[in-house]
């Protein structure tokens, strides 16, 4: 019933920052380059300095240069045995420093833990990034366990009651998905530009996403925003089994609606 999807899967549709045109050939230039380095490993844990250097199209040579820099900074470590690359634990000290001082996240703990006592299901809180949705807390059941594993927190909004619920009050994010295109993920996802448009329409009549089979086959979620100044800045979010969250939907609605109403007036103040 449940499909378990390695990081790869979450990490694909990680958006390449373009480098500003009027870096290149400035001192800034191996700054980008070094960047390119660690966006690199977005989708694979390990890599050599062959893999480097033909993901940046450029001499092994001056991959080699660009990973003993990152090595001398703790960005990225060197394995002894096999000599390949990963991530270092600088790194992991960033994102936490990143997730700590997110406001936006903590002033929502708080009502995220309610929820998740009082629904026993996975609850989420999701932000727009371009044409997906990062989920910068997760507070997980262990129906919820079962069908995430080890995956990440990136997903594009089509597949997500989160991305839905952000898009239809965000046109930034509505468009961006739209100009991205709707891959297929499970069974239920939307898959084309007019089934996307149709389903944010949906969710500005009803004031909340659905989600059925459209990121895990089996797996179900509700999602309603949080506004500020009446455009939708991130969504609260719950997800579980099919058959254990659909038949709760009216219920979690306006639990949910009233649980992200609240993180929207501590965020304002």
């Amino acid at each position: 019933m449940t499909t378990i999807f390695e990081d790869t899967a979450w990490c694909l549709s990680t958006p390449k920052r373009i480098r500003p045109r009027e870096s290149e050939g400035s001192g800034l230039k191996s700054v980008g380059s070094a960047l390119d380095v660690l966006e690199c490993f977005a989708t694979d844990s390990e890599l050599g300095v062959s893999d480097i250097a033909r993901r940046l199209g450029c001499a092994k040579s001056t991959a080699h240069r660009l990973l003993s820099t990152l090595v001398s900074r703790g960005f990225v470590e060197q394995d002894a045995g096999s000599g390949r690359y990963r991530l270092g634990i600088h790194i992991y000290e960033l994102g936490q420093l990143a997730l700590q001082r997110n406001q936006l996240r903590f002033v929502a703990l708080p009502t995220m833990h309610h929820v998740a006592q009082a629904t026993g299901l996975t609850v989420n809180l999701g932000v727009p990034d371009g044409a997906d949705v990062v989920f910068v807390e997760r507070m997980e059941s262990a129906d919820g366990v079962r069908f995430l594993g080890h995956s990440g927190r990136r997903m594009p909004a089509h597949v997500t009651s989160a991305g839905k619920a952000i898009a239809a009050f965000n046109e930034v994010a509505h468009q961006a998905r739209l100009a991205a295109g709707f891959p297929p993920r499970a069974r239920g996802t939307v898959r084309t530009p007019e089934d996307w448009v149709k389903a944010i329409e949906q969710v500005r009549k009803d004031r909340y996403a659905a989600s059925h089979s459209e990121s895990f086959d089996g797996a179900s979620s509700v999602a309603v925003p949080i506004f500020q100044n009446r455009l939708a800045i991130a969504a609260l979010s719950v997800f579980g089994a099919s058959e254990l969250l659909t038949p709760r939907t009216d219920r979690l609605v306006p639990f949910l609606t009233a649980a992200a109403n609240r993180i929207a007036k501590a965020y304002a103040a």
